[in-house]
């Protein structure tokens, strides 16, 4: 059996190499450029609901709070009458690039840990690189893209931006594949 120590540096070179291949992505194919709009009238959108001080977080409105509160005849109005809106309020300011890219990093260890921990768990060393790459690109493609699909299931995600985002994960999990491969012992 192969032990997860054993494949810490797959597990740090595939986390590089994802945050390489994901700038690339999202730098220079610019392809993510459609997965949002702009709001129509944006500034008196923005005017209308700055004096309300929404505090960072995610909404959902209108908003029932319960199966029961969702059959009130008032409430049915407001959905018909909409909009329908999921929206996630972020502080104000600049974003935190830095944090963000810290965090994706981070996450794609996380990822990478998972890989490895299947991987040491179902390959014995000295397994061939296919088999090493179809067991990390099956986990690594769960860690990165499955999740995504529940934002057009549930909440109203174009569902060309989650196949993109897809697509993307796709590509990470290849990347992960090839560098677990590559290094297995």
């Amino acid at each position: 059996m192969v032990s997860v120590f054993s494949l810490w540096l797959a597990i740090l070179l595939s986390a590089v190499a994802v945050f390489i291949v994901s700038s690339i992505i999202h730098m220079m194919l610019k392809y993510h450029q459609s997965d949002f709009s702009q709001v129509p009238n944006e500034d008196a959108v923005m005017d209308s609901l700055r004096p309300f001080n929404i505090p960072p977080g995610d909404y959902y409105t209108p908003y029932a709070g319960s199966m029961e509160a969702m059959k009130d005849p008032a409430y049915q109005d407001k959905l018909n009458q909409g909009p329908k809106i999921v929206m996630t309020v972020m502080p104000n300011g600049p974003g935190n690039m830095g944090k963000s890219l810290g965090l994706w990093f981070v996450y794609s260890i996380v990822v990478g840990i998972f890989v490895a921990w299947v991987g040491a768990r179902t390959l014995p060393a000295g397994a061939e690189y296919g088999e090493v790459f179809c067991v990390a690109a099956l986990v690594a493609f769960a860690g990165y893209g499955l999740a995504l699909l529940q934002g057009s299931i549930w909440w109203g995600k174009k569902w060309s931006a989650t196949l993109k985002s897809v697509i993307d994960a796709l590509v990470y999990a290849l990347v992960t594949a090839g560098v677990f491969g590559w290094l297995w012992p």
